[in-house]
């Protein structure tokens, strides 16, 4: 049995202390870490800390009350959770050297590009001249990211030859940034991945996503697409995977390509909204999925039982 603490008390942090209080066998409680006094996940019964995500001194105190740490969304502070799971305080999983690299966009592309993971193009780009080139090298039109921060949509930029470049390489103001070719795509896939502690990986079917705006609309489970893009899906999820440290539970997010390929869009080492449906079409759900995975319990089944849609209203 294990004491969980967790980064973030919002919509994922109560979804994974609801999954916790139905495992009183293995878990004996959850805290989290959220600035928020009276945070989504204290109504599902988790104790809180109130501090910022990247206080460290709050960390350290999370660690003393939990055996594992675990996120809900990358905004915890590295150094203090690098130093926690070098003390042996506690455990932290995902690593916190899988958080360093996936909280930065391009340390991100560059990470998985250098370990032959199939991406988008790319350029780091710095000011209007970068931006105005790295856009004639990718065909005219691109996707101008935030480096760090961005969610849902926010902190990214569609940008293309003939609009107002300069209007665009200012929107960011002096945040770091990225330019991704922009990718001409059947469709937006995902696939949710877990590693126990133990090594014992299991994956859910790769399922398909409709975004509006940049935000997550509709998720189909299963992905409506032919066996060879579900092989393929899965085959890269588990790549990407393998090239990251720790355990829990991963969303590889993916473009099809008309032509059939499979291209890394973003990585996130934590449960995701694409991976809802899980409550209903699985008999183990993504949340209770990550928390055996990060207290090395035996991961449970991914079979969808029966196709299901999700949609955020």
């Amino acid at each position: 049995m294990g004491a969980v603490g967790i980064i973030g008390g919002g919509q994922l942090g109560m979804m994974l202390a609801e999954a916790a209080a139905r495992m009183r066998r293995d878990v004996s409680g959850v805290t989290v870490l959220d600035p928020t006094p009276g945070c989504p996940a204290t109504a599902a019964g988790a104790a809180q800390i109130v501090a910022p995500y990247d206080d460290a001194r709050a960390t350290e105190d999370l660690a003393r009350r939990c055996d594992v740490i675990t996120y809900e969304f990358e905004g915890g502070n590295a150094d203090a959770l690098e130093g926690i799971a070098s003390s042996g305080a506690a455990a932290v999983e995902p690593s916190p050297s899988t958080l360093r690299t996936i909280n930065d966009k391009l340390a991100q592309k560059d990470f998985l590009s250098s370990r032959g993971i199939p991406v988008p193009e790319y350029a780091a780009v710095a000011g209007r001249s970068e931006l105005e080139g790295a856009l004639r090298r990718f065909g005219g039109r691109g996707i101008l990211k935030a480096r760090r921060g961005g969610y849902d949509g926010r902190g990214n930029l569609e940008v293309a030859e003939g609009g107002d470049i300069g209007a665009a390489a200012a929107h960011f103001g002096d945040r770091a940034t990225m330019l991704e070719r922009a990718v001409d795509f059947e469709m937006e896939v995902s696939v949710i991945i877990a590693r126990s502690t133990r090594g014992e990986v299991a994956a859910y079917p790769a399922v398909e996503n409709v975004h509006e705006r940049g935000i997550l609309r509709t998720t189909i489970a299963p992905a409506r697409a032919g066996a060879q893009v579900m092989a393929r899906a899965a085959e890269v999820a588990r790549m990407a995977l393998d090239s990251l440290g720790g355990a829990g539970v991963f969303g590889v997010e993916m473009f099809v390509e008309r032509g059939g390929g499979v291209l890394v869009n973003e990585i996130a080492p934590r449960v995701h909204n694409s991976g809802h449906h899980t409550l209903d079409s699985c008999e183990v759900s993504q949340f209770e999925q990550h928390l055996r995975a990060v207290l090395g319990l035996p991961l449970g089944p991914t079979e969808i039982l029966r196709p299901t849609v999700m949609h955020n209203i």
